[in-house]
């Protein structure tokens, strides 16, 4: 995997974004050589359009990063990527119209759009089938040794043998462990030069994944690989890195704390957040107001009792605030105090269903994010109840309360609805991830893959 601003992007997605790009600036370029061959006109040079060649391409491919053409499922299933991608380029299309018509006379994409968008179907289609089996072989993955057979080797193992892995187990090492789980691990004494072993197998990592590291640190055979050149990486950092979230059941303190990340120097990524904050939700208010008036003169006449919800949440701190929402459930439907969301749940109102799997009870929030209580990304605030109960049950659970919760959030776009104190615990991964490695950056990822959980709502409950 590449890091880029402390997120990791996988070396086949960010192979495979760059060609998409180059084809779409293709599909751009060929779409204007037929268009001024219509018209009987000269095309002019390639070096005199290529900026609006390349905005417009830039455009159409952060559609298709928002509606998740590079996420896993897209990655190893080809009908499922053909249909985000008609979805994104769809979408880019739209949106260059509308900057076309802002912009009149600064650009020659709306007369070149229709055959844009074929072209750009077609090289796109074209490449996915041509790459559709590399992606999933190995030749893209990394080479990774692993030291251990026991439970965590085999949890590596089931990681590594997913499609959408980005890396290849080429060798199992057991490290005189009590229990083998994976049984053609090779034993470590049978190798006498374990350095020389790991060279012959072209290794590009090694993962240390003993069961307890407590005076059993194979130190020699680690420096060995390390002065090899070759990279050394704990179990924790490494699952990491490859799920996107952190660990609960292998992390301990002293990880926590002498792992790279909570850098220090959030500082000027902060005052660029609560900026974009401030802009994007004084935008966002002024043009969702008629939606919310209109929503909440329904939700008034579709059920008995306020238009808005008030509920105290846990924030940044553990500060607690009140979080406003167009009201979804019945006025009695916490009379016996906060509960657990259920799927298909009674307390939800007809309306209340709707707003909910369109996200437009989450409208109010922006006032949230506005007032400095909330941020447009961050962990979703709870209820001080839930936080009181979940900080006993699950270590570590207070360190999400180190950012400012959000209205979406890295827990949010990557696992379904959660209600239940070990969906809590799954998200509190993701959680945990997301303020080890806060950056703006990350921000921006999370807010593209935002609109792929609004159109296609299945956690919504």
């Amino acid at each position: 995997m590449i890091r880029l601003f402390k997120h990791y992007i996988p070396h086949a997605v960010l192979l495979l974004g760059l060609l998409d790009f180059a084809l779409l600036m293709l599909a751009g370029e060929l779409a204007w050589q037929v268009r001024a061959a219509q018209i009987s006109m000269d095309p002019g040079l390639f070096v005199d359009r290529w900026i609006p060649l390349a905005g417009s391409a830039g455009v159409v491919w952060l559609a298709m990063i928002a509606v998740g053409v590079y996420g896993p499922y897209a990655l190893r299933s080809l009908r499922f990527a053909g249909a985000r991608l008609l979805v994104a380029i769809s979408l880019g299309i739209i949106a260059l119209a509308f900057i076309d018509f802002l912009i009149q006379g600064e650009t020659f994409w709306r007369s070149t759009l229709l055959y844009a968008m074929g072209f750009a179907i077609l090289v796109l289609v074209v490449d996915r089938l041509f790459l559709n089996s590399f992606l999933g072989s190995s030749a893209f993955r990394r080479r990774v040794m692993v030291l251990g057979a026991g439970d965590r080797a085999q949890r590596l193992r089931m990681l590594g043998d997913k499609q959408e892995s980005g890396f290849a187990i080429v060798s199992y090492i057991a490290m005189s462990e009590p229990e083998r789980v994976v049984e053609e691990a090779i034993p470590r004494e049978a190798i006498h030069d374990l350095g020389r072993f790991v060279e012959n197998l072209g290794v590009s990592e090694v993962v240390l994944a003993l069961q307890e590291r407590r005076n059993s640190l194979p130190l020699s055979d680690l420096l060995r690989i390390k002065t090899k050149g070759v990279h050394v990486n704990d179990f924790s950092s490494f699952l990491e890195r490859e799920t996107g979230r952190v660990d609960l059941d292998t992390v301990n303190p002293s990880w926590m704390i002498f792992s790279d990340g909570f850098s220090s120097g959030r500082m000027f990524s902060s005052a660029i957040k609560r900026v974009f904050d401030i802009t994007a939700s004084l935008i966002l208010l002024l043009l969702t107001f008629p939606i919310i008036a209109i929503f909440a003169v329904l939700v008034k006449l579709d059920s008995k009792g306020p238009a808005f919800f008030r509920q105290e949440r846990v924030g940044l701190y553990g500060e607690t605030f009140h979080l406003i929402k167009l009201r979804s459930m019945r006025t009695d439907a916490e009379k016996d105090g906060a509960k657990w969301a259920e799927k298909d749940d009674p307390r939800v109102t007809r309306l209340g269903r709707f707003i909910r799997k369109v996200r437009i009870d989450e409208l109010p929030q922006t006032w949230s994010v506005l007032k400095g209580q909330m941020s447009f990304v961050g962990p979703r605030p709870e209820v001080p109840k839930f936080v009181d109960d979940l900080q006993e049950e699950i270590p570590f659970y207070g360190e999400r309360h180190m950012v400012k919760p959000g209205i979406t959030g890295w827990a949010q776009i990557n696992y379904p609805y959660g209600a239940s104190t070990e969906d809590s615990r799954k998200k509190l991964e993701y959680d945990l991830y997301y303020a080890k490695n806060y950056t703006p950056f990350l921000d921006f990822v999370i807010l593209l893959q935002t609109v792929r959980v609004i159109l296609w709502p299945e956690g919504a409950r």
